[in-house]
């Protein structure tokens, strides 16, 4: 094997134990999402058990008491089904950036819900908007581009299984139901685009073989001196090993002569 081979097959060995290490599960994957559940079920379940609605706590667009829903609007819905809706999704999607974006996945998770709460709050019809539907989809939209924009073939499957999956949600950024708050849908979006574009996250290299490296050689390859100009594979005879000599080495022991041994 030449030399360039073999460093390439050095380096792309390193590259994958640099992405093992990169993709590596850890309790936080499941902590993270389990508690975020378990936390707007609890407040829900206060809410009936002490038979009182916390709707005013949401985002009420351009008031200043309003601007209180942005933190707290997420963790409060109307009802089982609007909640058991946003369970599921909610939880895959958050484990999913923990465990492929963990560098930012907080950061992406704390400003960018600010931040899709303040475009509802600014472009929002004038009524309470509450639900986790807008974290959902500033996971969803950040997870798809941030693979697309990455190149990264892992990342880049996990936005397709992301599409696939939840694709169908992008309807909802438009006004086709009423009583559906669209603009928190769109805000989570927009702003899940955005992060994906501009917020930097810590990805390993692709490994590249010998033959996408810019100084590569045709002529210097093994493999293709198997084949002539027309494509056609050359059989090429095993060089022989290199002859050996061989060494004998004699070894005499002197024997005495018993006849000049003294006698007694």
């Amino acid at each position: 094997m030449c030399l360039r081979c073999e460093i390439c097959s050095i380096t792309n060995k390193m590259t994958a134990m640099s992405a093992e290490a990169h993709f590596k599960f850890s309790n936080r994957i499941l902590l993270v999402p389990m508690v975020s559940v378990l936390l707007i079920w609890t407040i829900f379940w206060l809410e009936l058990k002490f038979q009182s609605n916390w709707n005013n706590f949401g985002i009420y667009p351009r008031t200043l008491t309003g601007l209180r829903g942005i933190l707290f609007g997420p963790f409060l819905h109307g009802s089982v089904e609007h909640l058991y809706n946003n369970t599921i999704p909610l939880a895959v999607l958050m484990a999913t950036l923990l465990y492929f974006y963990r560098s930012i996945s907080f950061k992406v998770l704390f400003w960018g819900m600010l931040l899709a709460g303040t475009i509802t709050w600014l472009i929002g019809r004038p009524s309470y908007h509450i639900g986790a539907s807008g974290v959902i989809y500033l996971l969803a939209s950040f997870i798809f581009f941030k693979g697309i924009f990455t190149k990264h073939y892992r990342l880049v499957a996990v936005s397709l299984i992301v599409s696939f999956i939840y694709g169908s949600m992008l309807w909802y950024i438009f006004p086709i139901k009423e009583e559906i708050s669209w603009e928190g849908h769109l805000g989570g979006f927009v702003i899940g685009l955005f992060m994906a574009a501009f917020l930097q996250a810590k990805v390993p290299a692709v490994p590249k073989y010998a033959w996408e490296k810019d100084d590569y050689n045709e002529e210097e390859d093994e493999f293709l001196q198997h084949f002539d100009a027309d494509g056609n594979f050359i059989e090429r005879a095993a060089s022989d090993p290199e002859e050996k000599t061989i060494q004998v080495k004699y070894h005499y022991k002197k024997e005495n002569d018993p006849s000049k041994d003294s006698q007694n």
